[in-house]
């Protein structure tokens, strides 16, 4: 028998730690936190608009195309716009990590509501997902945040991963709740929705030790002083108006089509407003100032392409619906399905489009490519406009549809990430994330504004809607394009490369001024 062989004496190697996609285990705790509930979102965003123009006697809610246009508006916009109060709310009374939690069971809850089958479920429901939707979505970006602190290439890389996730949750979530929704029951699609977010709580709740104590408690906790006034604050501002217009509409003194309008009516002030204390306050530098003065024209340029945007689980997924060949093979494709094909073409071009940026570099500035998006935004619903010209004698070819969809998502790739970017370098300091709220207010704007425009469509012809809407975009674009050079040199001010309004001029210039 051979001698045994001994190992040399010394410590043992640590076994390696378990990574999810090359990230710590937290991550992937976020992670599918994340996926699930944009799954829950996009799946409802591909059947609501369709379920509240269905007819009642489909199991719908049977609302006119204008009516139901402004609501599905104002939905959006208060999702955008929740992330404020909700944000401040995990950072003064809950901690990320709770208001992880919490909102998540709202949007469950929210989506449960939907699926019961009674039509005055719908408005409960909408509002739980709008208040847990705003309390989930900063608190996981803080989260991602602390965990990588200091580390600001890992940061960017997780939030990459995060993206794609949305795309991917969005290319799937409608391929099923549109089929149960439209082939089986409307409010199956809302229960398919609900169970996504259900999915999603579970894993966060078993894997909510892997966070250690990031987001465990408030970052600035209110003092018991501060939350009695915070209340006061919120139950006059914001109860007392939502209980008046409740009662109002309840018992009939007031249209609902009146408080929609009246919702949009203040969804368009309160950016302005917060733009407005921004600039005002205190502690600015001259070229913060200016830079801040340029940004708002590029807010307002992005509030017309999401309005554009907005049109597309809406009045285009109408047009899929009554407008469009969808038999495949005998297969009946659901209109709600065509709501995928955004998130397909994002997720083959974004590569495509983040090349060609690096390509360009500094030789097209931010107002460039804002022009550009607006320009093939206004381009996709003059497409849309023939389409609904050639519609007018009989169902049209689905490649119409995916030629105004690939347009758009062009448009998008060129304004949504060159907005964050820009948002985050004309920021003063300290102020980035208020800046980033900002970009996503008017994004709100732009959303509530597409609503109610679309009441036009009841008014005159479909393809005069949609060149309505491409004369805006164009328009838009035309006027970017020729502001995009002093734009460009105001964005850059006091930054690496650009003018400083703060530094004293070398000389006087002693040349007389132009003539206006």
């Amino acid at each position: 028998m051979s001698p045994r062989r001994t190992r040399a004496a010394g410590p043992l190697p640590a076994p390696a730690e378990r990574t999810f996609l090359g990230h710590p285990r937290w991550f992937g705790t976020l992670f599918i936190v994340d996926m699930w509930e944009r799954f829950s979102f996009y799946g409802l965003l591909a059947i609501l608009y369709l379920y509240l123009v269905a007819p009642a006697a489909e199991g719908g809610m049977g609302m006119t195309t204008g009516d139901a246009a402004g609501l599905f508006g104002i939905y959006m916009s208060l999702v955008f716009m929740s992330a404020l109060p909700g944000g401040w709310v995990a950072d003064r009374i809950l901690g990320a990590r709770r208001a992880t939690l919490y909102g998540g069971v709202l949007i469950a809850a929210g989506h449960a509501c939907m699926a019961v089958p009674v039509p005055v479920s719908l408005y409960p429901g909408l509002g739980l997902i709008i208040a847990g939707s705003g309390l989930v979505k900063p608190s996981m970006a803080a989260m991602i945040g602390q965990m990588y602190r200091g580390r600001p290439e890992r940061r960017e890389a997780a939030f990459s991963v995060f993206y794609v996730s949305i795309q991917v949750s969005a290319l799937f979530a409608p391929l099923a709740t549109g089929y149960a929704a439209e082939r089986i029951d409307w409010h199956l699609g809302f229960g398919i929705a609900a169970a996504g977010m259900a999915l999603g709580l579970l894993h966060y709740v078993l894997g909510m030790r892997h966070l250690g104590d990031v987001g465990r408690h408030p970052a600035d906790p209110l003092s018991p002083e501060e939350g009695r006034r915070a209340l006061r604050r919120t139950l006059l501002w914001g109860g007392t108006p939502a209980a008046a217009a409740t009662a109002a509409v309840a018992t009939g003194l007031v249209g609902f089509d009146r408080v929609l309008m009246a919702v949009g009516l203040a969804v368009v002030c309160v950016p302005a407003a917060y733009y407005t204390s921004l600039l005002r306050r205190s502690g600015l530098a001259a070229a913060e100032r200016t830079r801040l003065r340029a940004f708002v024209w590029m807010l307002i340029a992005s509030a017309v392409f999401w309005m554009l945007y907005a049109q597309g689980p809406a009045l285009l997924n109408l047009f899929a619906l009554d407008s469009v060949r969808r038999s495949l093979l005998g297969f009946v494709v659901p209109a709600s399905w065509f709501q995928s094909v955004q998130p397909l073409f994002l997720l083959l071009l974004a590569p495509v489009f983040a090349a060609l940026w690096v390509r360009l570099g500094a030789r097209m500035s931010a107002p460039a490519k804002f022009t550009g998006g607006l320009l093939l935004g206004g381009l996709s619903f003059a497409l849309m406009a023939l389409a609904a010209t050639a519609a007018e004698t009989g169902p049209v070819s689905p490649l119409w549809l995916l030629g105004v969809y690939l347009l758009i998502v062009c448009g998008e790739l060129a304004i949504a990430p060159v907005g964050l970017s820009l948002a985050a370098e004309v920021a003063p300091t300290g102020r980035s994330g208020q800046i980033l709220g900002l970009f996503w207010l008017f994004a709100a704007v732009g959303a509530a504004v597409g609503g109610q425009l679309a009441r036009l469509a009841e008014a005159i012809p479909e393809s005069g809607y949609h060149l309505v809407l491409a004369a805006a975009g164009l328009a838009t674009a035309v006027a970017l394009g020729a502001a995009a050079r002093a734009l460009g040199t105001r964005l850059a001010a006091g930054t690496a490369g650009g003018p400083d309004p703060d530094a004293p001029a070398a000389r006087p210039d002693t040349r007389p001024a132009a003539a206006s």
